[in-house]
């Protein structure tokens, strides 16, 4: 069994990104799931909270989680162009304590998506990512390009995406990605 983790970088229930993770959910190719994983209640990063008070129950809840996973899945927002601070913030805290860096992100692989009203998808955002995947050895699959869906008030209604075009290329993406994981595994066990 394959199992991804989804975290979606929106904090609003009526989100594009939180519907097209639901949607990447919905089109796991069998043998593979995809759990999905809110950061609503990760608090912003703060070193001396982290002292005092340790790790937070979420943050560990879902350090734990990509601990057995095979791969996580960003459904990320743009915002200004660039990274939206909830889900930059929820990565922060999941890097923490430095020393469980390598046990729950390194090396993970990651696959992003995005959705935005905007016209230009999430390509600033995605770009965005790159270093900080970087830095925290987390690589980034890029098979099939990234998965964008720009003017998303098109393509969704009451909260489900419902373009064919789009379903498409997302059951495409979701089992792209499985595979690569999936053979990563093989790979791993020779």
């Amino acid at each position: 069994m394959t199992q991804l983790i989804g975290i979606a970088g929106s904090l609003r229930q009526g989100s594009f990104n939180r519907a097209l993770l639901r949607q990447a959910g919905a089109v796991m190719p069998a043998g593979s799931t995809l759990e999905i994983l809110a950061i609503d209640e990760i608090p912003l990063y703060n070193g001396d909270l982290e002292q005092t008070e340790g790790i937070p129950p979420a943050v560990a809840a879902i350090q734990t989680a990509l601990g057995e996973a095979d791969g996580l899945v960003l459904a990320t927002p743009e915002y200004n162009a660039g990274i939206p601070g909830v889900l930059k913030n929820a990565v922060d805290w999941l890097s923490r304590p430095t020393r469980d860096n390598q046990r729950i992100l390194h090396g993970i692989p990651v696959a992003l998506l995005g959705a935005t009203p905007g016209g230009f998808g999430t390509a600033a955002a995605q770009s965005a990512w790159l270093p900080v995947l970087r830095a925290l050895r987390m690589p980034l699959w890029i098979d099939q390009g990234a998965l964008q869906v720009s003017r998303a008030h098109q393509f969704f209604t009451d909260g489900e995406l419902t373009d064919e075009k789009y379903q498409n290329l997302l059951t495409g993406y979701m089992a792209g990605f499985v595979n690569f994981l999936r053979a990563r595994h093989s790979q791993q066990e020779v």
